[in-house]
């Protein structure tokens, strides 16, 4: 039912003729009796009594004006909220992430983000899997990896440097790989998110080796596969920025160094079109602005 109609009948009655009723409405005289001949007929009952003196609601009339002025106050105040929160950068904001990233890098500008705009409800949701950024209602994601073609928009927020590592105590006990084909022989970590399975694509100059693996243990969860490297158990390919730490302590050796897997894209992934609120356009600017490895 047109929303326009419901607010000429309640018009009506305020104003207490159909002439009075247009010109508040800013329709003609005719439109504004269409639309209540419109409505009864529609609704099957007299909402007006009308005489050449008076133009007063009948008992249904009347008590049908109650409940349309409370859902018309109702969508009212909603319009209101949806139009503050897209002049003014607060309530709600869902955004999605993997877990090393926001606790190793992320963290520090997250809480400066806060600081900077209290009045947003920021809700961070950290999972390492490939988020359902729709259908889970999020408002962005930030994915590491090279993203696939969709209707989705992306903005680049740096690359990240990845590296080959292994404990000093597996490389003790298994020797150190010196070539991609040496990896065969040795027990490999592998992240279940790189792309194509069991693969490793590793650089030399402009070339890439794209070396296929037999993994002893896979997992798509990036924490996990750090606390197996450090343990011993294998050789595993880490995002530099989750490793740093281990690098200067000597808890983790970086591999083949002359080989690396090229760097790879960070991006905040939104929904595209023209409307977003003022938090999501706070976030996107300040995620713009951040100065990232």
């Amino acid at each position: 039912m047109d929303i326009t109609v419901l607010r000429t009948f309640i018009s009506i009655l305020d104003e207490g003729s159909f002439s009075a009723a247009a010109r508040r409405m800013g329709i003609s005289r005719s439109l504004c009796s269409k639309y209540i001949s419109d409505l009864e007929a529609d609704l099957g009952a007299r909402l007006l009594s009308r005489t050449t003196r008076a133009l007063r609601p009948t008992a249904l009339g009347l008590e049908y004006s109650r409940q349309i002025r409370e859902v018309l106050r109702q969508l009212d105040g909603a319009n209101e909220m949806v139009r503050d929160a897209s002049a003014h950068p607060a309530g709600a904001l869902k955004i999605g992430a993997p877990a090393s990233y926001i606790h190793k890098l992320f963290r520090p500008h997250l809480m400066r983000f806060m600081d900077d705009h209290p009045d947003i409800r920021l809700e961070m949701v950290l999972d390492d899997g490939v988020t359902d950024l729709i259908g889970g209602g999020y408002d962005a994601v930030i994915r590491i990896g090279f993203l696939e073609d969709s209707a989705l928009h992306a903005r680049k927020l740096h690359e990240a440097g990845i590296l080959l590592v292994a404990s000093p105590g597996y490389v003790e006990r298994h020797g150190e790989p010196v070539a991609p084909s040496d990896l065969t022989r040795h027990s490999c970590l592998h992240y279940t998110n790189l792309r194509g399975p069991g693969t490793w694509p590793l650089r030399c100059g402009k070339e890439v080796f794209y070396q296929k693996v037999q993994p002893v243990f896979s997992t798509n969860d990036t924490e996990l596969l750090h606390s197996l490297a450090v343990g011993g158990k294998g050789v595993a390919l880490l995002p530099q920025f989750t490793i740093a730490d281990d690098l200067e302590a000597g808890r983790l050796l970086p591999l083949m160094t002359n080989f690396a897997l090229p760097d790879i894209p960070v991006s905040l992934v939104y929904p595209t079109g023209k409307l977003m609120t003022a938090a999501m356009r706070s976030f996107l600017d300040f995620t713009t602005h951040l100065r990232l490895p």
